[in-house]
């Protein structure tokens, strides 16, 4: 049995047990997934906070540093997609769903439900309110993706290691990323993998499911969630049996032409000076505050504690989770760039286009709440951004095109995670069997309904915290594999004083 077919099947039995836990005993998969979350959060924070902002540095280094002139690949090669493909392709599968689903609920919530900073409803309050919402989505959430997809970039295309996880250290472990060593990071890379978009998948099934509630009064529950996530289960088997060149480059461009329509009518329609105002004074005050943001662990404070543990540490897990995932995905369709190129095409850009996401739909909510005009933090998350555009001109439109960028967004996510999960369990093929992808497929939809049917959202956070723990020790090796490797080749080619 060759590395690929063992971390195939172990994965499927782990990952299979979890599911029959959750058919037949869904009280104790929740109440045991929620005592370990608790304590990760709880014990771990700090450990979260020290790697995040460490990863950031790293990248920011390679940014500025000579050794960002060295190409992901053979000096010769040529990227595969132009760049507004390949921009549109990193961020859907990077935010996608996410976007949607918070992009007015965590600035209204921490406007007027729970503060970071305990101003709540009032005018500090807003500017907190979105200069949180941009620390959790900005350029920290980029790194993790940023510094995964580098390393698998750079090992995979310029120096022919295979595109898996356990492959990009050798230069630490040497030839034990060969035997059970490797393997064992590679089942752990897969099992943070699955949860994390399996994750994103609940969230995108139930904010489905909420749209139809609160446009059509749908009932909101597991049967018409189980409906939603078969139908679209189906809808990315065949774009998946399509191949990454069609299937996902056609959906992504989809995703950004329906993303940019929903923006644009939002900002449009919305209250466009304030928006501009609030994206501008949020930037101001996101980089004057980057490094207080980026420690904060509140040890004395315990209610900001646990507002930390629910929002930040949540997110930094979420991340971590998605990591493998997305760093494999946009590793694998960034072939031919500079490592520079690289840097900012994945951490600042699509970092602005969050900010000017967020700015437009969290402050139109937040507008509609301070003015009185309508109760949004009242709605349940699902449903906020429904909730926002039934106060403004285009609000019945604006609905049907938010469901459709959902429904988009999900097929992409499921779409890119089987083609990935089928790369991590084929030795790093590049180009996975069909049937292995639709295994996959259907294994990502079953541990998506399984987290809904025993705890809803709270059990899609709750089981992704605890498989991002041990991918974040993956996570902090590869950095320094990556970092020692570049450092011998900038010997070579003689980089460190800037010459090619």
């Amino acid at each position: 049995m060759n590395q690929g077919s063992t971390v195939y099947y172990v994965s499927l039995v782990i990952l299979s047990l979890l599911v029959l836990s959750g058919v037949f005993l869904p009280e104790a998969l929740e109440r045991i997934t929620a005592n370990i979350q608790s304590f990760i959060t709880t014990s771990f924070g700090w450990y979260y906070l020290i790697l995040v902002t460490f990863i950031v540095v790293v990248c920011l280094y390679f940014l500025f540093s000579p050794l960002g002139k060295i190409k992901l690949g053979k000096p010769d090669d040529k990227p595969e997609f132009s760049r507004p493909t390949w921009l549109a392709m990193l961020f859907s599968a990077g935010m996608g769903i996410g976007l949607v689903f918070y992009g007015s609920a965590e600035p209204i919530s921490h406007y007027a439900i729970s503060s970071p900073t305990g101003e709540v409803g009032t005018n500090q309050g807003i500017k907190d309110a979105l200069r949180y919402t941009f620390f959790h989505w900005g350029i920290h959430a980029w790194a993790i993706y940023g510094i995964v997809a580098l390393v698998i970039a750079y090992f995979n295309f310029r120096h022919d290691e295979p595109g898996l996880i356990s492959s990009t250290l050798r230069p630490i472990l040497g030839n034990r990323v060969d035997g059970a060593l490797g393997k064992t990071v590679d089942v752990i890379a897969v099992i943070a993998t699955v949860m994390g978009v399996a994750t994103t998948l609940g969230f995108g099934a139930v904010q489905i499911n909420g749209g139809l509630s609160y446009l059509f009064g749908l009932p909101s529950n597991i049967f018409i969630q189980f409906i939603i996530i078969a139908i679209v289960t189906v809808l990315f088997m065949i774009s998946a049996w399509s191949g990454l060149s069609k299937g996902i480059k056609y959906l992504s461009n989809a995703n950004m032409g329906l993303a940019a329509l929903l923006f644009l009518l939002m900002f449009i329609f919305g209250p466009t000076l304030f928006i501009l105002n609030l994206f501008t004074d949020t930037i101001g005050s996101y980089l004057q505050n980057f490094l207080k943001m980026s420690f904060r662990i509140a040890p004395l404070n315990e209610e900001t504690r646990g507002w930390i543990n629910g929002w930040t540490i949540f997110y930094w897990a979420w991340w971590i989770a998605w990591s493998p995932f997305v760093g494999i995905f946009i590793a694998r369709v960034s072939r031919g760039r500079t490592i520079r190129e690289f840097v900012v095409s994945v951490l600042l850009v699509p970092s602005l286009i969050g900010f000017l996401w967020f700015s437009t739909f969290g402050g139109s909510a937040i507008m509609l709440e301070h003015n009185n005009i309508a109760k949004i933090s009242e709605l349940a998350t699902e449903e906020s951004l429904f909730g926002v555009f039934a106060n403004y001109p285009i609000g019945m439109f604006a609905s049907l095109v938010a469901i459709t960028l959902i429904g988009t967004f999900f097929i992409t996510s499921a779409d890119s995670g089987t083609y990935v999960l089928g790369m991590m369990t084929t030795n790093g093929s590049h180009s996975p069997g069909a049937k292995i992808k639709i295994t996959w497929g259907v294994m990502l939809a079953a541990i998506a309904l399984v987290l809904l049917y025993t705890g809803g959202l709270q059990a899609l956070q709750n089981t992704m915290i605890i498989a991002a723990l041990p991918f974040s020790i993956i996570m902090a090796l590869m950095s320094i594999s990556l970092i020692k490797s570049l450092q011998k080749e900038a010997k070579q080619l003689n980089l460190k004083k800037g010459r090619k």
